[in-house]
C-alpha cells in the first residue's frame, strides 16, 4: 500500500532540492548594470522568421524603430515563411524608413524537402546578414528602447558567444493568459538559473543573441535540421559544447522582450506540444533527466489522486504533498515574478497547482506521441 507513497516522497525530495537550487541560483545571478551612454560599436542583425503575422508584424517593427541604438548599426531581416495572409504585402508596402528592413521570401530559397521551416528561415536570414552579432526574436514581440544597447554592452563586457535573455508574457485578464504567464515565469527562472550555473542548456528563441561566426563554426542547424522545433535550445547546446565558458544569461530589465499569450486553449496546447516535442531530441542529457524527474513527479501525483478514491491514506498524502509542492515552489516563482514586475499574478498560483499537474502530464505525453498544428501547419511526430 505504501510503496507508491514512499516512491513519491523520495522523488519529491529530489524535486524539492532541485527547486531550491534553482531559486538560490536565480537570486545569485548578478544584475547587469550597463552604461547605456557608452558609444555603440557592435553591428547587429535582428532575424525575425514570420508566418501569418499580419496582426503583429507592424507593431514589432514600430517597437524596433524606437531603439536607442544607431540605426546605422543594426538591420532587421524579416523572413516570410510561406505566409497565406497579408504578411508579405505589409512587409513590402509598409516598411518603416527609420530603420533598415530587409524582407526575404523563404519560398525563394527553400524546397519541398525542408522539415524545420523556422530553422531554415533563420539560417536564410543569417546568410544574408551583415552584422557581427545575430539576435533572433518573434513577430509578436515588443522591446524596451534600450534592448539592443543592453545586449551589445553585455556582449562586449563578457566576450559572450551566446546570450540567452529574458522573455515575459504580457498577461491580460483571462485565466488562460494568467496560467500561461505563471508557467512561463517558472520556465524563465529555470532558464536563468541553469544557464548561470551551467547545469544544462535552456533558452527561448524570442530573445537570443550569438556571434554570426560561431553559428557557422558549429555548422548552424546541421544535424538538428530534421527536427521541426528546437531552433533555440538545440542550437544553444551546440554552441555550449564549443564555448562552454562563453554562454551567458543576461539579467537586466532593459533586456526583457515582451510577447503575447496564446488567445485560445487550442493555440496554447499546440504551442506547448511544439515546445515539448523536442524533449527526447536533446543532446544535453542533463536537461532530459530534469524533465523526466518533473514528469514522473506529476504522474505520481495523479496516481495518488486515483488511489485516493480507494483509500483515504492516499488522499491525505496527496494533499500534504501538494501543499508542500506549493510552499517550495512559491518563493522561487515570487522571486522571478518580481524581476518581471508580475507579482500581482501570484494570488492565482496555489489554485493553478492541480491544473498544472494535469497539464504537465498531458503535454509531456502529447509532445512525445502526438501531433500538433502550428502556424496552420500540421506536424506529425
Amino acid at each position: 500500500m505504501y510503496l507508491i507513497i514512499a516512491i513519491t516522497c523520495l522523488l519529491f525530495l529530489v524535486y524539492a532540492l532541485l527547486i531550491m537550487y534553482y531559486h538560490r541560483a536565480w537570486k545569485s545571478i548578478p544584475d547587469f548594470n550597463n552604461n547605456i551612454s557608452q558609444t555603440p560599436t557592435v553591428k547587429i542583425s535582428i532575424i525575425i522568421p514570420v508566418r501569418n503575422e499580419e496582426k503583429n508584424i507592424l507593431n514589432c517593427i514600430r517597437s524596433l524603430a524606437k531603439q536607442n541604438y544607431p540605426s546605422s548599426l543594426f538591420e532587421v531581416i524579416i523572413v516570410d515563411d510561406h505566409s497565406t495572409d497579408e504578411t508579405w504585402n505589409l512587409l513590402t508596402t509598409s516598411i518603416n524608413d527609420a530603420i533598415k528592413i530587409v524582407p526575404l521570401k523563404l519560398s525563394d530559397y527553400t524546397n519541398e524537402n525542408i522539415k524545420a521551416y523556422k530553422k531554415f528561415a533563420i539560417e536564410t536570414g543569417i546568410n544574408k546578414s551583415t552584422g557581427t552579432l545575430i539576435i533572433t526574436t518573434d513577430a509578436d514581440c515588443s522591446f524596451n528602447k534600450n534592448w539592443l544597447q543592453t545586449i551589445a554592452d553585455f556582449y562586449i563586457s563578457t566576450n559572450a558567444k551566446f546570450i540567452a535573455s529574458p522573455v515575459k508574457i504580457d498577461a491580460n485578464n483571462s485565466l488562460l493568459s494568467i496560467f500561461q504567464t505563471l508557467d512561463f515565469i517558472t520556465l524563465q527562472g529555470i532558464t536563468g538559473a541553469s544557464v548561470f550555473k551551467k547545469i544544462h542548456s535552456m533558452c527561448n528563441g524570442a530573445n537570443l543573441a550569438y556571434e554570426k561566426k560561431v553559428f557557422y563554426q558549429v555548422d548552424g542547424f546541421r544535424d538538428i535540421d530534421n527536427i521541426p522545433s528546437g531552433d533555440d535550445m538545440l542550437l544553444m547546446h551546440k554552441m555550449y559544447k564549443k564555448y562552454p565558458a562563453a554562454v551567458f544569461f543576461l539579467k537586466n530589465k532593459n533586456a526583457v522582450v515582451s510577447t503575447k499569450p496564446e488567445t485560445n486553449f487550442k493555440g496554447f496546447i499546440n504551442q506547448r506540444i511544439r515546445w515539448a516535442s523536442k524533449a527526447d531530441k536533446y543532446d544535453d542529457k542533463r536537461i532530459f533527466r530534469v524533465l523526466l524527474l518533473v514528469y514522473f513527479i506529476n504522474v505520481l501525483f495523479f496516481v495518488l489522486f486515483i488511489l485516493s478514491f480507494f483509500n483515504r491514506i492516499y488522499f491525505f498524502s496527496l494533499i500534504i504533498l501538494l501543499m508542500l509542492k506549493t510552499l517550495i515552489e512559491f518563493p522561487f516563482v515570487k522571486s522571478v515574478a518580481g524581476f518581471f514586475d508580475q507579482k500581482k499574478l501570484l494570488i492565482y498560483f496555489p489554485f493553478f497547482q492541480p491544473l498544472h499537474i494535469l497539464y504537465t502530464i498531458s503535454i509531456g505525453w502529447l509532445g512525445k506521441f502526438g501531433s500538433y498544428k502550428w502556424k496552420e501547419r500540421k506536424i506529425e511526430k
